[in-house]
């Protein structure tokens, strides 16, 4: 009899089932992360998720937290600088979070966002995201010279116009797309008490 060698069982980690289950979020929201349906996504038995996780909630805690590093991590790589380039910098977070390249994230932030109003816990970690992200924001207009109140205001109002912008759909809006955004960013970057060349 002809031996038929078996094919290895797949082994998934802890952060493998993350990475899974952060897809399915962003694709079905909250709702449509459970257990059994991501197994089967993943091709592995619903054994092997309880290998590392104590529950759902244990893997929804993962999601969560891994989200949440990245976040942070991400804000305060993109708004370092060097000294004298701090403006340049501006522009150039304005165009990284408005770009249409990061509709993969801004689907995750969206569902992530969701599930916050539902949850304390989740409500917590997007609180905890969003203080970095101002806090930082306000550090480069305040490198410019711009004063705290205002420097505020800006950061608001250009985490603002990266969110806004990712729920619209704005292409027949007006002809000319990549100026209107140019325009937008001239708006949240300069400022009239620190009068700063744009970059470029």
């Amino acid at each position: 009899m002809e031996n038929i060698a078996k094919k290895p069982r797949v082994q998934l980690d802890r952060d493998a089932w993350i990475a899974g289950a952060t897809e399915v979020l962003a694709e079905e929201g909250i709702a449509g992360l459970r257990v059994e349906v991501l197994a089967k996504r993943l091709k592995v038995t619903k054994g092997s998720f309880y290998w590392h996780f104590s529950d759902r909630r244990d893997l929804l805690m993962g999601v969560l937290h891994h989200w949440k590093e990245g976040r942070i991590r991400d804000i305060r790589k993109q708004t370092r600088t060097q000294p004298g380039r701090e403006l340049e910098q501006i522009y150039h977070v304005i165009d990284v979070y408005g770009a249409s390249r990061s509709r993969r994230g801004m689907m995750i932030e969206l569902a992530v966002r969701d599930w916050a109003r539902r949850d304390a816990q989740a409500a917590a970690i997007v609180a905890e995201v969003d203080d970095v992200r101002l806090r930082c924001g306000r550090e480069l207009f305040l490198a410019c010279g711009v004063p705290i109140e205002e420097a505020s205001s800006r950061c608001m109002l250009l985490y603002a116009y990266v969110f806004g912008v990712s729920l619209m759909i704005y292409d027949r809006f007006d002809s000319d797309i990549a100026r209107l955004k140019r325009d937008i960013a001239d708006l949240i970057a300069r400022s009239g008490t620190a009068r700063m060349a744009a970059p470029g």
